[in-house]
């Protein structure tokens, strides 16, 4: 199965996410799907809160320097999640900060994701 890469770097660390799915490849040879198929881990992605512009940081705190801000309405892929700063919007106050490019992080107290915990694996 093809997929295409995105470093993910925090910390000095990088791991890889899947960005993109393609289709196994079958031969006519094969019987069952599950000799050709393999589980890939899919990427959810959530909205960012109501009437917000969302600061994103090139890592999981205030302190680090704004890379781009988002428009109001936008919703957001959660590749992983780190703790960092903590908090307060309009999703209460939480001291995780989400993934949602390489080097790139907003608060999840400003991303729905409907938990106070974990929705997306740890960042390595």
């Amino acid at each position: 199965m093809a997929t295409e890469n995105i470093e993910i770097a925090g910390a000095g660390e990088q791991e890889s996410a899947p960005t993109a799915l393609a289709e196994p490849e079958t031969s006519p040879e094969a019987e069952t799907p599950s000799a050709t198929a393999t589980a890939v881990p899919r990427v959810r992605a959530y909205p960012v809160a109501p009437g917000v512009r969302l600061n994103v940081r090139s890592g999981p705190g205030t302190d680090y320097r704004i890379v781009r801000v988002l428009p109001e309405g936008t919703t957001v892929p959660i590749y992983c999640q780190r703790p960092g700063d903590s908090v307060t919007g309009p999703y209460g106050t939480s001291n995780l900060w989400d993934c949602i490019a390489n080097s790139q992080y907003v608060s999840d107290a400003y991303v729905k994701t409907g938990s106070d915990g974990y929705v997306a694996p740890r960042c390595a």
